[in-house]
């Protein structure tokens, strides 16, 4: 299967809070993994966690590329097509 196209596309911004899940950091949440879009730098929380914070994000703006913020993990997801990259 080929790249879909919005992998290809992602960008690499900075994470607007590398200490933790944006809206979590916020409420006084806790989260389980954290994920970057790649088209803003938000930083979300994984579906594991209480808040899904990473996949709401891609339901309110539609960014369709997240990556592992995780430490040894590079992976990528885009939510469109259903495929990791």
């Amino acid at each position: 299967m080929a790249t879909c196209e919005h992998l290809s596309k992602a960008d690499d911004p900075v994470a607007k809070t590398p200490e933790g899940c944006e809206e979590c950091l916020a409420v006084g949440g806790r989260w389980v993994h954290l994920r970057r879009c790649l088209e803003c730098g938000h930083i979300g929380c994984c579906d594991s966690s209480p808040g899904k914070h990473a996949t709401k994000h891609f339901h309110d703006t539609s960014h369709p590329v997240i990556q592992s913020f995780e430490r040894g993990e590079d992976w990528r997801w885009c939510f469109v097509d259903s495929q990791m990259g």
